[in-house]
């Protein structure tokens, strides 16, 4: 099983000034999971009209990435909050 390189949308950096540094370690932590257990998970894709973005939660936060195969890279778009219910 090989890793998968991580590549962080500039948008990534604005998300995770909204984080406590605890939270933001967790989040990248998490992605670096991902990367490493890309075969061995199930990409839960954000709506038919996105098949290529996923999303994966962490508490609260979601992350959405996007997976390109052929060049081993889990590509991440951004890291948000949850949108509440209310």
């Amino acid at each position: 099983m090989a890793w998968f390189r991580i590549a962080y949308r500039p948008a990534v950096v604005d998300d995770l000034a909204l984080v406590d540094r605890g939270m933001a370690q967790r989040l990248l932590d998490k992605t670096k999971w991902i990367a490493s257990n890309v075969d061995n998970l199930r990409h839960e894709p954000i709506s038919a009209d996105l098949p290529g973005l996923s999303k994966y939660a962490v508490g609260d936060w979601r992350i959405f990435y996007s997976i390109d195969r052929p060049d081993q890279i889990v590509d991440i778009h951004r890291i948000l909050p949850r949108k509440s219910r209310n």
